[in-house]
């Protein structure tokens, strides 16, 4: 299940609390977005926030991938070697073959993963460098940061991972998000400034907004992550 839907659900875990590590108060607009094309293959593309849960999507349609690109880490992982040492953690350039269950288990250890990967029936595209957190209305969304190209074969579990609240036979759909941080909670007892920043937790509302074949809804939760 991607981190949106874990937040309707308040299924807060780790990697929800991470994704909004980067933002101070204010309203961020055109977030998380992501567009379906379903036809004779399923064609997912979306913005940065979904590159770790595309990446774990893939962990369980198939057995073995080739993968290269970019993992960050808070800390080290020593099996994937040398590090460079960035703000607040570490990041990995990696080329290899790879069984999906090892992949996991590394992707798990991390804080973003920027990753190309082939498999069967499956390439996903991931660009390597971060966007920086702005609120700007007009901000471009860049749904191509993440590209996902599917055999139809694997629409079922796709759907059920970033598309739940759309109907099975949909042809296409594309969804965004609004989402205004109202306070910042601040832990006791903390006081190194980096550990403060990874620690606070964030409150407010994040509005979802779709369109499935043209027809547009939207639904709204309140959250502390």
């Amino acid at each position: 299940m991607d981190f949106i839907n874990k937040l309707f659900l308040k299924k807060y875990d780790q990697d929800v609390h991470d994704q909004f590590v980067r933002f101070g108060k204010g309203i961020y607009e055109n977030r998380a977005a992501i567009k379906l094309n379903k036809s004779s293959d399923i064609k997912v593309s979306s913005t940065f926030e979904y590159s770790k849960d595309f990446v774990l999507l893939i962990c369980e349609l198939t057995e073995r991938v080739n993968f290269s690109g970019i993992l960050i880490s808070r800390t080290q992982i020593p099996e994937l070697g040398d590090a460079k040492i960035k703000s607040g953690g570490y990041e990995y350039n990696i080329n290899r073959e790879i069984s999906t269950s090892e992949l996991k288990k590394i992707v798990e250890k991390t804080k973003y993963s920027l990753l190309n990967i082939k498999g069967n029936g499956i390439e996903f595209k991931c660009k390597q460098k971060l966007p920086k957190p702005g609120k700007s209305v007009n901000s471009k969304i860049d749904y191509k940061f993440c590209v996902l190209t599917a055999d139809v074969k694997y629409w079922p579990v796709i759907r059920k991972e970033f598309f739940p609240d759309i109907p099975e036979n949909v042809k296409r759909a594309g969804i965004k998000h609004t989402i205004e941080i109202k306070n910042i909670v601040i832990p006791g007892g903390i006081n190194d400034y980096e550990h403060l920043r990874l620690m606070s937790k964030k409150a407010g509302k994040i509005i979802r907004h779709l369109e499935i074949d043209k027809q547009e809804t939207k639904k709204e939760v309140d959250f502390e992550v």
